[in-house]
């Protein structure tokens, strides 16, 4: 499945970084660094989900216990990010790569402002064919925007991304029927449905005392990649060479499909499910530009605006009759939009004082009806 694919969110559980809860097993994060510099020189773009910051806060405190208050947690955390950061800039160093550390709450993508910032962020880091390296914000998240684990989360930057594939690297070898730790008949499932409601009854409960997720929270998360058309793996990371390996086309663990394509899948999310905050007049240059041609909408094109809203929202693209040819998602707001309407990109600076992106609504956040 890796063989095919080009952009990749890659999510390894605490189980796989750390000696056992013991601090951060730098010989393993040497090998990590080394299979994703592999993927990332024959022309994959990486974005790198990982573990291991609590327990390397634990380790750095001289704690030998998880512990459960937040405010414990998130001094944890907060010291453990410093040797987190540091392990991985200096492994991927040793490749000639560099990393960037990105810390993301839930309320990072539920805004849309906030989300359209990370995910131009990412696209930026991933362009300059840097190692983003993601955790959940534990520091300063509190409990009702926590994403809870790590598997949530890399399903949400793989939908932030449009990553093709999510792979989940866990200490399991898949998916079973059953628990195979205490069902001897348990079945081991080398592909189903990302959308299988039976799969919820098969997953277990947390696989380990050192992470915070299980394998329920695995197949919850490739349910969530698959709505924006993303594939999941779920694999052993003892596995040797198992990022490899899979990209040689070896198949290994339990590949969760989705139904429908990633581009596919966001142009319907744009085009049936994002109410419409205003509309924007285009000119027939623009036009033919968008629904011919498949390009993004530059500000040039625009005519006029009508309506309210705010960077990220929705809005309708009109011919200068008035009739919607498509939909997307702006990369300005009403008032910026209208000051640069007519404009070409090379204006939008000297307009604005600054540029959040050339494009009016690239064609990647632009579904045409």
């Amino acid at each position: 499945m890796l063989k095919e694919t080009h952009r990749i969110v890659i999510k390894v559980g605490s189980s796989l970084v750390t000696n056992q809860g013991k601090g951060l097993d730098h010989s393993a994060l040497t090998d990590w660094a080394e299979q994703i510099a592999k993927l990332r020189y024959i022309g994959k773009e990486i974005v790198l989900v990982s573990s291991g910051a609590i327990a390397e806060g634990m380790q750095r405190l001289n704690w030998n216990a998880r512990p459960h208050a937040l405010y414990e947690l998130q001094a944890a955390a907060a010291v453990g990010q410093m040797g987190l950061a540091q392990a991985y800039a200096s492994c991927f160093s040793h490749h000639g790569l560099l990393t960037a550390q990105v810390l993301l709450t839930h309320e990072d993508l539920s805004n849309r402002k906030r989300y359209l910032n990370a995910r131009s962020a990412l696209m930026t880091l991933m362009k300059l064919k840097t190692i983003p390296i993601i955790n959940e914000n534990d520091t300063v998240a509190m409990d009702e925007i926590r994403f809870g684990d790590n598997d949530t989360l890399a399903a949400l930057v793989t939908n932030l991304v449009e990553a093709d594939v999510l792979v989940i690297l866990t200490d399991q070898d898949g998916l079973y029927t059953s628990d195979p730790r205490k069902n001897n008949d348990a079945q081991f499932l080398s592909e189903v449905s990302a959308g299988d409601p039976t799969l919820m009854g098969m997953a277990g409960g947390v696989g380990s005392s050192i992470g915070s997720g299980g394998m329920l929270t695995k197949v919850i998360a490739a349910k969530r990649a698959a709505r924006s058309g993303a594939h999941t793996i779920i694999a052993s990371g003892n596995e040797p060479q198992v990022l490899i390996r899979m990209a040689q086309g070896e198949s290994i663990g339990t590949r969760l499909l989705a139904t429908i394509p990633v581009l596919a899948a966001r142009k319907q999310w744009l085009a049936d499910y994002l109410q419409v905050r205003g509309k924007i007049f285009l000119d027939q240059g623009a036009v033919n530009a968008l629904a011919k041609d498949g390009k993004s909408l530059l500000p040039i094109g625009v005519t006029h605006v009508s309506g309210e809203f705010d960077r990220g929202e929705a809005v309708a693209c009109c011919t200068p009759e008035g009739k919607e040819i498509a939909r997307g998602l702006i990369n300005y707001a009403t008032e910026e939009t209208r000051k640069i309407m007519g404009k070409p990109s090379s204006s939008i600076e000297s307009l604005l004082g600054y540029v959040d992106e050339p494009e009016l609504i690239h064609r990647n956040n632009l579904a045409l009806l």
